[in-house]
C-alpha cells in the first residue's frame, strides 16, 4: 500500500444519497480473484446503458469530471454488503478520496485499508465542496492528510480523522503492516509467555 500525503485533484460529485456497495461492484463481477480489474466495473449498471455504450448522463462519463481522484458524495456512501471489492474499484478506477457526510462503517474502514482516504464532513461543508463544483468543474482541490486540511479556491477547510487511521495511511500500512511493526515484541512477549508456562 502506497503512503499517502497530499491529493491534488478535480472532484467527480455523485449526488446521490446511500450509494450501496452493490452499485458500486455489482455481484456479478467478483468473480476475479486479484485486487486489480474491478475499475472497469465501478458503477456498471449507472455508467453503462444495457447495450453496452457510456451513459451520457452519469457523471463519471462527463468529460469534465474525468481523471477525477476525488469523489464527492452524499450521506451513508457504501451501505449495503460489506464486500471489500468496493474499494478495490474505487481505488483501481482512481480514486483516492472520498467526501461524504457519513460512510456505512464496514466500507469505512475498509477503505483504510486499501489506502483510499475516507473523509467524513458536516453535510454543509460537503454541499459547499459540490457547488464549488458545480460553479467551476475544473477546480482543484488539495488535500492534505499531514494538515487535515482541503484547500480549493483560496479557502481552507479541516476535517477529523481518528489518529491510529491518519498514521497508517500516512505510513502505507494496513491492519496486518502495523501489526507487523511490533514484530519484535510480539516474539519477545511470546518468548516470555512460553518460558512461564514451561516453569509453571
Amino acid at each position: 500500500m502506497e503512503k499517502f500525503k497530499t491529493v491534488t485533484s478535480k472532484a467527480a460529485p455523485l449526488d446521490m444519497p446511500n450509494v450501496d456497495t452493490d452499485q458500486i461492484i455489482p455481484k456479478n463481477f467478483l468473480k476475479r480473484v486479484e485486487r486489480t480489474g474491478f475499475g472497469q466495473f465501478l458503477f456498471n449498471d449507472w455508467r453503462f446503458n444495457d447495450d453496452g455504450s457510456e451513459n451520457k448522463s452519469f457523471v463519471l462519463n462527463q468529460p469534465e469530471h474525468k481523471g477525477a481522484r476525488i469523489l464527492l458524495a452524499r450521506d451513508n456512501f457504501g451501505c449495503g454488503s460489506s464486500r471489500e471489492h468496493a474499494p478495490w474499484a474505487l481505488l483501481d478506477y482512481g480514486f483516492q478520496v472520498i467526501i461524504a457526510p457519513s460512510f456505512a462503517d464496514i466500507f469505512h474502514n475498509n477503505c483504510f485499508q486499501n489506502g483510499i482516504l475516507p473523509i467524513r464532513m458536516p453535510a454543509e461543508q460537503v454541499e459547499e465542496l459540490f457547488q464549488a463544483v458545480k460553479k467551476d468543474a475544473a477546480t482543484e482541490f488539495t488535500v492534505d492528510l499531514e494538515k487535515k486540511t482541503i484547500t480549493f479556491a483560496g479557502k481552507s477547510l479541516p476535517f477529523d480523522l481518528a489518529e491510529p487511521m491518519r498514521q497508517k495511511l500516512l505510513l502505507g500500512l494496513d491492519d496486518i503492516g502495523w501489526t507487523l511493526q511490533f514484530d519484535a515484541e510480539i516474539a519477545a512477549h511470546e518468548k516470555q509467555v512460553v518460558a512461564g508456562i514451561r516453569v509453571a
